[in-house]
């Protein structure tokens, strides 16, 4: 059994690798930090394992150890730090989100949590369940979060893109 599970890990990291740079990159906005991010966070998933009861579920499971990575990086920082995309060095992985992107910074101009909402389900196309199995969040409060930045979302731009 901790073979097969092992062997479903080492293929899920290795498939998964971009997602999970977008991801933290997306929470962070520090290339360095976000492939830090992601070694710490596959480190950690891989010495608990064990506590990956379903297989089915393993995606949600790593996402919810990569975004309290994240979460954890960010309240060491003691506030997030806005890098404009054409400031960061080149690197072997490209920016996720394109530097002309103003939707982008508009997201990260939601408060946290509507934010991390807004990303898990529209960035990593996660269901509003797997949202709440991820932020520890009732479902209830994932779904008004998701309404509630949509809304401001739609509100922001609809001064940048009124004819």
């Amino acid at each position: 059994m901790a073979k097969k599970r092992e062997a479903l890990l080492t293929d899920y990291f290795t498939r998964e690798q971009a997602r999970f740079y977008r991801l933290a990159y997306s929470y962070l906005k520090n290339r360095e930090e976000a492939l830090d991010a992601v070694q710490t966070a596959v480190c950690r998933a891989w010495e608990r394992q064990d506590s990956l009861r379903d297989p089915s579920a393993l995606h949600t499971w790593f996402c919810r150890i990569l975004v309290n990575v994240c979460t954890d990086l960010l309240r060491q920082r003691g506030r997030v730090t806005y890098v404009p995309l054409e400031d960061l060095e080149e690197g072997g992985y490209e920016d996720p989100l394109p530097a002309d992107d103003s939707l982008a910074a508009r997201v990260d101009a939601l408060p946290p949590e509507v934010a991390a909402v807004i990303r898990l389900r529209f960035y990593e196309e996660l269901s509003l369940k797997e949202i709440s199995a991820v932020t520890g969040a009732p479902l209830s409060t994932v779904k008004t979060r998701l309404y509630t930045g949509l809304k401001k979302l739609r509100v922001s731009l609809e001064g940048v893109y009124d004819p």
